[in-house]
C-alpha cells in the first residue's frame, strides 16, 4: 500500500504546531545549537528548488541536534526590501508592500508544507517598521562613532533603472536585474567606514570554519598590500602626483605616469592644447564600467601634455590618462614601469613610449625576482633587499613613506530608491543630525510614485511632507535624507534579531544573543562571499566594539550548498524552460520524497542535475520503508522479539554510519546506509519492532512525516522528532580483521591483514611494506591495482 502523503503531512504539521515542538527558549541546562540558512528574498514566483537545497541541510541538522539533547534555534524570515518589488510597482502601480506581503504569505505556506522545523514565533521580515526601526538605530550608532559619512563618489548608475547599483549588482557592465547598461556617475552618497576594520576582517579569517575558497575570496577582496606612497612633483604646477606601489624598488624604471580618467588632477594638469582630447576621452571612459575596463585587452589612453619630475634622477616623465587605471584602487595614479609590468609594457608599446630595463633578464616584460641594474643605490640588490632600501631612501629625501593599503573600499550605503529603509538623519543648514532614537522608526511615506526623476533624484525627494522637517525643540528647518539604505543593511544583522525577535526596547537582549550566538551552522550560496558575508562580519565587529554583542564573528561554520541544475545539466531558468514548479511536485510525490531526493542527489557542496527518474526512486524507497511496517490495509506488521545477530549488527552499523554522516554533512551516504538496511530487512524478511522503530528515528531528519507515522504506529513515546537519538553498541560495530592475498601480476607474493573499511590506498601501502612484494616490484612501474575488499589485492606492473 502506498502511503497517503497529503494526509500525513497535514496531520503531523498540525500536531507539531499545536505542541510547539520546535519552539526555542533560552535554557542554560542544555547546550545550544543555532542552525541558519540565508533568508530568502520573497519573490512573486515563490520557492524554487534552490531554496530547498539551502534550507534542507540546516533542517536535517536541526532535527538531529534536538534528538542529541541540544537546545536548537532554527528560525526563518524574509529579506523583504529589494529592487524587484519596486520595479514591479513601477510597472503595475501596485505598492511594493502589497506585492511583498503576498509573496511572504506564499513563501510561508510553501515552507510549512515541506515540514521544516522552524520556530515560526521568531519569524521576521526586514520591511516591517518594528524590524527596520532597529536597522535605523544601528545606523545611528555608526553615525555617532563617525563611521557613517557622506561623500561624492563615482558610482554605478543605471539610467534605465534610475538607481545606483553595488559592484556585486553589476555583471559584465550591466545591471544584474534586467541586464541594462551601467555607467559611472559622481553622486553624493552615504558610506560606512568598513576600511577601518580591514585588518581585523583579514586577521580574524583564521577563526572561521569556512570553505577555503570563501576565505581566500575575502582575503583577496580586502587586498592587503605593503609598499610605499611616493610623491612626484609636476613640472610648472605646484602640485604632486601621489602613487602607491608595492614595488618601490622599480622606481628607476619609471618612464611615464598614468592618471585614471576620474582623478581630480586629470583636467587640472592637462595643458591647453590637450584639453579637448582629454575631456572627450574622460567622458567616454566614464561610460564604461570598472569591470569592462579591467577586462579590456585593447589599451587606450591620451597624453595630457604635462610632465612629472622623477624624485631621484630629476628626469621629466610624461603624464598620460588611461582607463586601465582605476580610481578605486591605490591613489588612482601609477608610476609606469613598462619593462617589468605587463599592462605598462603593452601601453608603452602601443604608444611608442620609452622602456628602461632595471633588472637582470633576457626578455621583457620581466616580472620575476632578479638583481637590479641601472638603479643607482639599488644596483646588485634582489627584490626584497631593494624594496627595503628604496623605502628608506624615499623617506630620507621626504618624497614618500612606507604604507599599507587595502583594495577594500568604504561601503557605499545609500540607494536612490523608494523601497528600502529610510535614513534616520536630517540635514540642517550647518550640519547633519541623527533623529532622536525615541522617534524611531522613520517610516516610509505612502505613495504612488516609486520612480526616481530623470536626473536621478530619489523617489522620496518628491514627498515634500516627508522631506521637510522642523526640529520640535529648536524650530530649525531641515530636510530628511531622500535616499534609502541598501539591501545588505538588514541582512548584516538579522541573525542577531532572531535571538530576541519580539524585543521592542532594543535590537536584541545582550544575554540572549550571548546564549545563542554565534551561528553554529550557516548555509547559503558562495555568491555572497564579498557581499553579505563580509558586511555581516563588519557589523558584528562594530557591535562587539560597542559591547552590544559578545562574539567577534557571527558565523562559526559556513557551508555553500551546490546548485541544483536542470535535467539538461544547465542552470535552471525560465528562459531555458528547465525550472521546477514545487507545488505540483510536492502534491504528486510528497514533501518527504522531495526532501530525501534533494539530499540523496549527491554531496551537499557539489552541483547536481535534477532528474524525475531519480525522484521516483526516492518515492519508491519511502514506500518500501512503509511496506515494512504496514500491510495493504494499513495494519501494523511489526513483530516483537529480539533481532537476530546479523540484522542487529547491521542495524548498529547503520546507526553509526547515519550518525557520522549527518555530523559530517554527508547526507547522501546516510540515505544510502538506510537503503542498505531496508534491502537487508526485505531479503531476510525481518519486520522486527525494534529495528523498524530505530529506522524511523534515523529517517526522521530526512522524511519526518513518514517517520512520525511509523513511530506513532509502533507505540513510540511522544514525537520521534524529539525522541533521544539511537546509540550503537561498540562491540557490534567493531570490524573483523581478515587475511587477504597480495598478488603481483597474478602471482601471490604475500598477504595482509585488513577489514571491510580498509581503502585501496591503505591496502597498497601495507603490501609495499612486505619484502617479497618489494622485490617483485623492484624496477617496475605499477600500471593498475585490482582491489576487492576483503578478498584480494592484485598489483599489475
Amino acid at each position: 500500500m502506498a502511503f497517503d502523503h497529503k494526509t500525513l503531512e497535514l496531520k503531523w504539521q498540525k500536531k507539531w504546531a499545536e505542541n510547539q515542538c520546535f519552539k526555542a527558549e533560552v535554557d542554560y541546562s542544555r547546550p545550544k545549537f543555532y542552525a541558519l540558512s540565508m533568508f530568502p528574498y520573497p519573490s512573486g514566483s515563490g520557492l524554487h528548488i534552490g531554496h530547498l537545497a539551502s534550507y534542507t541541510p540546516t533542517e536535517i541538522i536541526a532535527r538531529y541536534k534536538r534528538c542529541r539533547g541540544f537546545n536548537v534555534l532554527h528560525p526563518m524570515g524574509y529579506d523583504a526590501f529589494g529592487l524587484p518589488a519596486e520595479q514591479y510597482a513601477i510597472r503595475t502601480g501596485i505598492h511594493p508592500s502589497i506585492i511583498t506581503h503576498q509573496a511572504i504569505d506564499n513563501f510561508r505556506r510553501q515552507l510549512k508544507s515541506f515540514g521544516y522545523s522552524f520556530d515560526w514565533d521568531r519569524e521576521i521580515s526586514t520591511c516591517e517598521p518594528d524590524y527596520y526601526k532597529w536597522t535605523q538605530f544601528l545606523f545611528i550608532q555608526f553615525f555617532k562613532k563617525k563611521l557613517a559619512y557622506q561623500k561624492k563618489v563615482p558610482v554605478n548608475w543605471c539610467p534605465v533603472l534610475k538607481t545606483i547599483l553595488a559592484n556585486e549588482e553589476v555583471v559584465e557592465g550591466k545591471s544584474e536585474v534586467g541586464g541594462h547598461p551601467v555607467v559611472k556617475k559622481p553622486i553624493k552618497q552615504w558610506l560606512l567606514s568598513i576600511t577601518k576594520y580591514a585588518e581585523r576582517l583579514l586577521q580574524d579569517l583564521k577563526l572561521l570554519n569556512w570553505p577555503e575558497r570563501t576565505i581566500e575570496g575575502q582575503r583577496n577582496w580586502i587586498g592587503k598590500s605593503e609598499g610605499a606612497r611616493i610623491f612626484f612633483p609636476i613640472k610648472s604646477v605646484n602640485k604632486t602626483v601621489e602613487i602607491f606601489t608595492t614595488r618601490p624598488d622599480t622606481i628607476f624604471g619609471v618612464t611615464f605616469m598614468v592618471l585614471s580618467p576620474e582623478h581630480p588632477l586629470t583636467m587640472e594638469v592637462t595643458t591647453k592644447e590637450h584639453k579637448k582630447t582629454v575631456q572627450e576621452y574622460k567622458e567616454k571612459a566614464l561610460r564604461i564600467s570598472d569591470v569592462d575596463r579591467k577586462a579590456a585587452e585593447n589599451k587606450t589612453g591620451v597624453f595630457t601634455g604635462a610632465y612629472a619630475i622623477h624624485p631621484f634622477t630629476k628626469e621629466e616623465i610624461p603624464i598620460w590618462v588611461a582607463d586601465y587605471v582605476l580610481m578605486d584602487y591605490g591613489t588612482g595614479a601609477i608610476m609606469a614601469v613598462p619593462a617589468h609590468d605587463e599592462r605598462d609594457f603593452e601601453f608603452a608599446k602601443k604608444f611608442n613610449l620609452s622602456i628602461k630595463k632595471i633588472m637582470e633578464c633576457e626578455e621583457l616584460p620581466f616580472t620575476e625576482d632578479s638583481l637590479h641594474i641601472q638603479s643607482d643605490f639599488l644596483n646588485g640588490l634582489d627584490k626584497k633587499q631593494a624594496i627595503e632600501r628604496a623605502i628608506q631612501e624615499v623617506e630620507k629625501i621626504q618624497c614618500g613613506k612606507k604604507e599599507i593599503q587595502y583594495k577594500l573600499k568604504d561601503w557605499i550605503f545609500s540607494r536612490q530608491r523608494y523601497w528600502g529603509e529610510p535614513f534616520p538623519v536630517v540635514h540642517f543648514k550647518d550640519q547633519t543630525k541623527a533623529v532622536d532614537e525615541r522617534d524611531l522608526p522613520v517610516t516610509l511615506p505612502e505613495t504612488t510614485h516609486y520612480e526616481p526623476s530623470e536626473e536621478g533624484e530619489p523617489p522620496l525627494a518628491r514627498h515634500k511632507e516627508f522631506i521637510n522637517f522642523i526640529d520640535p525643540k529648536t524650530g530649525e528647518k531641515g530636510k530628511r535624507e531622500d535616499s534609502t539604505m541598501p539591501g545588505y543593511a538588514a541582512s548584516s544583522w538579522y541573525f542577531l534579531r532572531y535571538t530576541d525577535p519580539k524585543n521592542d526596547k532594543a535590537p536584541f537582549d545582550f544575554e540572549k544573543q550571548k546564549y545563542w550566538m554565534p551561528v553554529d551552522l550557516y548555509v547559503g550560496g558562495p555568491e555572497h562571499t564579498v557581499g553579505h558575508l563580509l558586511y555581516a562580519r563588519f557589523w558584528q565587529k562594530f557591535l562587539y566594539d560597542m559591547k552590544m554583542v559578545s562574539h567577534k564573528e557571527p558565523f562559526k561554520q559556513l557551508v555553500h550548498q551546490g546548485m541544483i541544475l536542470g535535467e539538461d545539466s544547465q542552470k535552471m531558468s525560465k528562459s531555458r524552460g528547465n525550472t521546477i514548479n514545487l507545488d505540483p511536485l510536492r502534491d504528486k510525490y510528497g514533501a518527504d520524497t522531495i526532501r530525501v531526493y534533494i539530499t540523496f542527489l549527491g554531496p551537499l557542496e557539489k552541483d547536481k542535475p535534477w532528474s524525475l527518474q531519480g525522484i521516483e526512486g526516492s518515492r519508491r524507497f519511502l514506500e518500501r520503508v512503509w511496506r515494512l511496517c504496514f500491510d495493504e490495509k494499513g495494519k501494523v506488521l511489526a513483530e516483537q522479539g529480539d533481532v537476530n545477530h546479523s540484522i542487529n549488527s547491521l542495524l548498529n552499523h547503520t546507526i553509526k554510519k547515519v550518525t557520522e554522516d549527518i555530523e559530517s554533512l554527508n547526507f547522501n551516504t546516510a540515505i544510502s546506509a538506510m537503503m542498505i538496511l531496508v534491502n537487508e530487512l526485505y531479503r531476510k524478511q525481518v519486520r522486527n519492532h525494534k529495528a523498524l522503530r530505530t529506522l524511523s528515528q534515523l529517517l526522521m531528519p530526512f522524511a519526518p512525516h513518514v517517520a512520525e507515522e511509523i513511530w506513532s504506529a509502533l507505540r513510540g513515546e511522544g514525537f520521534v522528532s524529539l525522541h533521544p537519538w539511537p546509540t550503537f553498541k561498540k562491540e557490534l560495530v567493531q570490524e573483523q580483521k581478515r587475511i587477504i592475498g597480495v598478488q603481483v601480476n597474478g602471482k601471490t607474493r604475500g598477504s595482509i591483514s585488513c577489514s571491510t573499511s580498509t581503502s585501496e590506498t591503505e591496502a597498497l601501502k601495507a603490501a609495499k611494506e612486505q619484502k617479497a612484494v618489494q622485490n617483485a616490484l623492484k624496477g617496475k612501474t605499477i600500471k593498475k591495482v585490482i582491489y576487492k575488499v576483503g578478498r584480494i589485492l592484485n598489483i599489475i606492473t
